[in-house]
């Protein structure tokens, strides 16, 4: 996805594997893990292409995800 700049981070600690992100994610760079975390449940694994739309974030019951994105460059105008 050539919108791509931005990132998350995913505490797969915390997680319940609930897989709300998974369909709540525009781009669909998340997918579910075949490892589980130390609670047994399996958790979202971020592929490249994330856009730092915070979808996955505002769906999440256990916030697991912190979103970070690029800046965007200024436009300049003559």
């Amino acid at each position: 996805m050539s919108g791509a700049n931005g990132t998350v981070t995913i505490d797969v600690e915390v997680c319940k594997g609930c897989e709300l992100c998974i369909d709540a994610c525009p781009p669909r760079v998340l997918t579910m893990s075949t490892a589980v975390n130390h609670i047994g449940y399996r958790y979202p694994e971020l592929a490249p292409g994330c856009t730092g739309c915070q979808a996955c974030q505002l769906i999440c019951p256990d916030f697991v995800f912190e979103v970070f994105r690029a800046p965007r460059a200024a436009v300049v105008t003559s």
